[in-house]
């Protein structure tokens, strides 16, 4: 029981640590570490973003567009909120700019 304590105080205190980064200024080593942590945990929302962002452009042949490119950006949205994760206290690229558009997987909606 108390392991389980422990594991579910941690839980917490990284989502709470993620929600508190990803309110902080973007440009920062603590906004590039709160995307890093958005990239890795929600990376599936690429899904239906890209699905509602093809099928605005598009219409009704956007679905089958976004499912496809919504599968292909949530490896790529993982890997690189790994990326910008682990490299959070290097300034690369410069000035702490995000790597992928849009920033944050839920700026779709």
């Amino acid at each position: 029981m108390n392991k389980l304590r422990i594991y579910l105080t941690v839980a917490i205190a990284v989502l709470l640590l993620g929600a508190s980064t990803t309110a902080a200024a973007d440009n920062s080593s603590a906004g590039k570490f709160g995307r890093g942590l958005a990239g890795m945990t929600c990376g599936f929302l690429e899904i239906p973003g890209n699905i509602v962002q093809e099928t605005r452009r598009s219409g009704a042949i956007g679905f089958p567009v976004g499912l496809a490119k919504g599968l292909g950006m949530t490896v790529t949205r993982e890997l690189v909120g790994v990326y910008e994760f682990v490299s959070a206290p290097f300034p690369v690229p410069a000035g702490y700019r995000p790597i992928l558009s849009p920033e944050y997987p839920w700026d779709y909606f």
